[in-house]
């Protein structure tokens, strides 16, 4: 059989069909529309309950928030009155205060081999401290600082983006870097960071959720939602937001405050295990 001139034959045309089959394939795996994959499952929210309060000093701008030996440690921000103070946990009091220099805005703060590692904002400088509080060195990171943590080997940082970087303690180099996701959506703008049984925590700026994190994966486990949890009187101020996570390891509390908040709260969330996990907690 002939084939008239500019006709297509029945294996062109068989051809021609496959090949649109397999290009549809091909785009929908990539990721359009009737791809039939279903999207990445959200993190399930919880609900802290409220063991108890203390006093927390209202003026403090908290920035970061460690508990070591039944003191608390806290950084406290903003240019002009930024500082590292030990805190009486029982009364708010403040026993001792390192205040830094104008042009630093102080942020997180972590504890490592028993020093203490504080940020700043955008000074590109990190300052170092025995227990004691007297002052040991400085170190340089790139980048904005807002939170910082500890997981034992390395220091964690936060930049207010989605991505957490975990740092030589000895280099301050980066090692490794961890994008921080909820099902399919990054979550950005991390702010204080704790390691909690093998958790990041982190609150996000103005967001009352604290996103409890896989260190290997990145991804977002769980929510614990804090916006139960309120301060009296509740502060004027915009920035008076939740930030600021201390997690005792010797009795499993974990207590949580916010910038400019008069209390800091001990709190119990479900299902975390050990004493900070246990349903048998007093009542607020």
């Amino acid at each position: 059989m002939s084939i008239p001139s500019g006709a297509v034959g029945p294996r062109t045309l068989l051809a021609s069909v496959a090949m649109a089959i397999i290009l549809s394939g091909a785009c929908k795996g990539a990721g359009g529309a009737d791809s039939g994959a279903e999207p990445a499952a959200r993190a399930p929210i919880e609900t802290p309950r409220q063991v108890r309060s203390f006093p927390h000093d209202p003026q403090a701008f908290t920035q970061g928030l460690v508990f070591h030996q039944g003191a608390l440690y806290e950084s406290t921000g903003r240019y002009g009155s930024s500082d590292l103070r030990r805190v009486e946990l029982e009364t708010g009091r403040v026993l001792q205060k390192v205040a830094l220099e104008d042009q630093y805005f102080a942020e997180g703060l972590a504890l490592l081999n028993g020093k203490l590692y504080q940020l700043t904002w955008r000074e590109g400088v990190g300052f170092v401290y025995g227990l004691d509080m007297a002052k040991q060195g400085t170190f340089p990171f790139t980048g904005e600082g807002w939170g910082i943590t500890s997981d034992g080997t390395s220091l964690i940082v936060s930049d207010g983006s989605n991505v957490l970087r975990f740092l030589d303690p000895a280099t301050y180099q980066e090692q490794r870097t961890l994008s921080v996701q909820d099902g399919d959506e990054y979550v950005h703008q991390l702010n204080e960071l704790e390691w909690v049984r093998g958790e990041i925590w982190a609150n996000v700026w103005h967001d009352n959720r604290i996103a409890r994190i896989d260190p290997a994966s990145g991804k977002v486990k769980a929510w614990v939602d804090l916006g139960q949890i309120i301060p009296t009187p509740r502060p004027s101020d915009g920035e008076a937001v939740p930030n600021g996570i201390a997690y005792d390891e010797a009795t499993g509390r974990l207590f949580v405050t916010g910038k400019l908040w008069p209390q800091l709260f001990e709190i119990t969330v479900a299902g975390l295990g050990g004493a900070a996990g246990t349903d048998t907690a007093a009542a607020p």
